[in-house]
């Protein structure tokens, strides 16, 4: 009897150990899928920036230490060969906007550093050692860097007619003030994430390259920059530094205000408005290299920030504007000038990918010059090659350059590779399916690591924001489609009706009427996967933010086959969506007291007696672009139907989770709650 009790208590011990040992195998074996983890131990790689002479390239790249739950960005140096690949500023210390001096010898850039209250300009010699030197001191800070000629051009938002002085003391007494509340007395009174003071106003000023006086420049012209935002792109500076463009409101009405451009001659002194004929949008100036001829881009209808931006080019001796009628039916958000001066080079939004153009500048006439996956922030090496960033689903953005002849990409830097090396992916496919009035709609699909048609496997419907900004080929970190499908479902990206990059007339199908057509995408989007046999019907999840959650709470609203939906700062009431920095519709469409009609039929919130799915809302503090009371009236609906709910409400994010931590937790959560509904996996 001792023996068998022995024999069975040896038998326990070795099935115990072997579990013990197992779990412990299981636990020690490393994540390789391209968990939200991965995404907070990759760089990130800024706009590339190349000297006149070709002979540097300089980028941003951004790291984060989720311990600490902040990030550093320091400046890399890169070679047109892929030779050279480093820091040349130190870790811990802010930078951004660097910008080359004409003769290439002098790296400019914006740092904070000891002593620094505000971001200031320094300056980094590039063809000898030394440290970067302080070359201002502005009390209000500066931003949107400029090199031409012999000064530096900068944005500082300051207090009108007060000396530096003055301001300095303005600062410290702000900073000290113990009083914390705001005064507006008229619009605009934020934009995105931040109050705007209306003491202040936002100017273009210039300094010496090698020091001395600060030259307001706008302001003694009696204009000032746009109030809600500015950066380089803002305004331009001819190269013999006599011509100054800059974006301002085009007239009073601060409510809807008119993006004109304004062109100042410096020695004379006087401006005058060169958009004055369009009531819509005219910004993005940039002077070609002879400084003869000015492009900018314009959009004809107010009220509508997808309408097709095209490309004008003001001759400077003649004081023409002709404008360029493009072969293509493509809206251009950014361009440089080629080297002949007469063409363009842009990175354009074309059927969900962002590839890079040749424009021709007298015929209007387009040569994609890539293909597949994203390219952006071009810029000009030497006749033949830009350097630009790409980026796919796949992986982060990488510096590359591209042969304007050929097409022939080069790779240049080899970030991320190590991060990356034993990280599983899933595969990802562009598929077409017939939407609202039988249009063809484009698609993303991303299928899991290890994906077997043979298998069963849930569906996550994401809906995009904008809702004009397509979701094209390139890495997300917010809403990465890789690290969901990494979960163990089938992702899906639908570009919908009003999605960008398909022309005017589907960018402009959704309005006013944001609710029918994109509905109707989803939902033939999702009859088209149940027709799969890949896919478990009674396993789908849906969601989406922004408009992409304004739209995921039409769904909550309609009879739908989700077993559980995500709706991250959602336009939920388009009447209280009034108290935003940008009210939907009112602009062209008129504000809801004039056409109550357009709101009551697509406000998600007149739906609410049909809410049944459960959902997880989110909603950030600082989100003035759709204000926080949104996402709480959502929820109180859906608590007061005892529907069940979850409310993730972030004290300190705006409209996107960006602190390291927080985004850890909101993916955490988002796989959490949907897992409680769905069964992840293939079965």
């Amino acid at each position: 009897m001792a023996k068998i009790t022995l024999i069975v208590t040896l038998t326990l011990f070795l099935v115990s150990f072997s579990l013990v040992a197992q779990e412990t195998d299981e636990a020690e074996e490393p994540d390789t899928t391209l968990s939200v983890d991965k995404l907070w131990e990759l760089s990130r790689l800024g706009s590339p920036v190349v000297s006149p002479d070709g002979e540097f390239i300089v980028a941003t790249v951004t790291e984060y230490d989720v311990e600490k739950d902040k990030g550093s960005t320091q400046l890399f140096l890169f070679s047109d060969d892929g030779s050279v690949q480093r820091a040349i500023t130190a870790k811990g210390i802010k930078v951004s906007e660097p910008v080359f001096s004409p003769d290439s010898n002098t790296l400019a850039f914006v740092s904070s550093r000891e002593g620094d209250e505000k971001g200031q300009i320094y300056l980094l010699p590039m063809n000898s050692p030394g440290e970067a030197t302080r070359l201002t001191k502005v009390p209000t800070g500066v931003k949107g860097l400029k090199w031409v000629g012999d000064h530096i051009y900068f944005i500082s938002s300051v207090y009108p007619e007060k000396t530096w002085d003055d301001m300095k003391t303005k600062v410290e007494e702000e900073k000290d003030n113990k009083v914390s509340a705001w005064q507006w007395n008229a619009l605009p009174y934020s934009f995105f994430d931040h109050w705007i003071d209306e003491e202040r106003q936002a100017h273009v000023f210039r300094i010496p390259s090698n020091g001395g006086d600060i030259e307001p420049l706008t302001e003694p012209l009696g204009f000032e920059l746009m109030r809600s935002s500015q950066n380089a792109g803002s305004y331009a500076v001819s190269p013999d530094e006599s011509l100054l463009v800059f974006s301002s409101n085009g007239w009073d009405d601060q409510v809807h205000p008119n993006m004109d451009l304004f062109i100042a001659d410096l020695n004379a002194k006087t401006v005058k408005n060169l958009t004055e004929g369009n009531d819509a949008p005219d910004f993005l100036p940039v002077f070609n290299h002879k400084g003869d001829k000015l492009a900018f881009l314009s959009r004809s209808i107010k009220g509508f920030y997808a309408d097709t931006a095209k490309i004008n080019v003001y001759d400077v001796d003649n004081k023409k504007v002709n404008t360029l009628d493009l072969d293509i039916d493509r809206s251009v958000t950014n361009l440089i000038w080629a080297d002949n001066d007469v063409d363009f080079i842009s990175s354009i939004d074309d059927g969900a990918t962002r590839r890079l153009y040749m424009i021709g500048g007298r015929s209007g006439r387009t040569r994609a010059l890539t293909s597949e996956t994203n390219f952006l922030a071009p810029q000009l090496l030497g006749r033949n090659t830009v350097i630009a960033t790409n980026q796919s689903f796949l992986y982060p953005a990488r510096l590359v350059s591209v042969n304007l002849r050929n097409g022939n990409v080069e790779r240049l830097d080899s970030l991320n590779d190590k991060q990356l090396e034993n990280v599983e992916l899933g595969t990802y496919e562009s598929v077409t399916y017939q939407g609202a009035d039988g249009t063809d709609i484009q698609m993303w699909v991303h299928y899991p690591p290890g994906f077997d048609k043979n298998k069963k496997y849930p569906l996550f419907m994401l809906i995009h924001g904008g809702p004009h900004n397509a979701i094209s080929d390139g890495f997300h970190y917010r809403w990465n489609a890789q690290t969901f499908a990494s979960w163990g479902y089938v992702v899906a990206w639908p570009n919908f009706h009003g999605s960008s990059g398909f022309g005017q007339a589907f960018a402009d199908a959704i309005n006013p009427d944001w609710k029918t057509k994109p509905l109707k995408d989803v939902q033939e989007a999702t009859k088209w996967f149940e027709a799969k046999p890949w896919i478990d019907n009674d396993r789908m999840v849906a969601g989406g933010a922004s408009y992409g959650g304004y739209l995921s709470s039409i769904v909550l609203g309609t009879e739908n086959p989700y077993k559980a939906l995500l709706i991250h700062a959602a336009v939920y009431n388009m009447y209280s969506q009034t108290a935003a920095d940008f009210a939907v519709h009112a602009e062209r469409f008129g504000p809801y007291w004039e056409n109550p009609d357009i709101y009551k039929d697509i406000s998600p919130h007149y739906f609410a007696d049909k809410f049944a799915t459960p959902t997880l809302v989110i909603h950030g503090q600082l989100d003035y672009r759709v204000p926080v009371g949104q996402g709480f009236e959502l929820f109180r609906t859906l608590q007061s139907k005892d529907i069940e709910s979850r409310l993730l409400y972030f004290p300190d994010e705006n409209h996107w989770i960006l602190k390291p931590n927080n985004s850890i937790y909101w993916y955490n959560q988002v796989e959490e709650w949907m897992g409680s509904f769905v069964e992840t996996g293939g079965h």
